[in-house]
């Protein structure tokens, strides 16, 4: 005779997740131990001073370009773009020609807006001095 428990077919999962919870528990607390016991323990007064609320302003030796910004989100913004690309191809015999045009006005729209970035100078990197 089968127990009624052990008989569910969700039990299997159950008891993955009561092991999988247990596991990730373990983990934590032994990640939390090691890291308490292997840390530096030198107290510095950057380390020690407050940098939620009202921190000291401080200037930072480096300064990072905006520049740098403007590239990335474009660089993120056209790849982006392109992966939009892959699910045409795969079913472009499907779509014909109405995924044809929209395809074509979709890069339209890109050239122009990767036009207006050239021209606008978002593409080439200034050094600051």
């Amino acid at each position: 005779m089968e127990h009624i428990v052990t008989s569910n077919p969700y039990f299997g999962v159950f008891v993955l997740f009561v092991i999988t919870f247990g596991a990730f528990k373990t983990t934590t607390v032994i990640a939390r131990l090691a890291s308490r016991a292997l840390a530096a323990k030198d107290s510095e007064k950057i380390k020690l001073s407050v940098y939620e609320c009202g921190p000291e302003v401080t200037k930072q030796p480096n300064r990072i370009s905006p520049q740098f910004y403007l590239f990335a989100l474009l660089f993120l913004l056209f790849d982006v773009e392109i992966v939009f690309m892959f699910p045409w191809a795969v079913d472009f015999r499907l779509l014909g020609w109405f995924g044809f045009a929209e395809m074509l006005m979709f890069i339209f729209l890109l050239t122009i807006g990767f036009i207006y970035a050239w021209k606008k100078g978002a593409l080439e990197w200034h050094n600051i001095k």
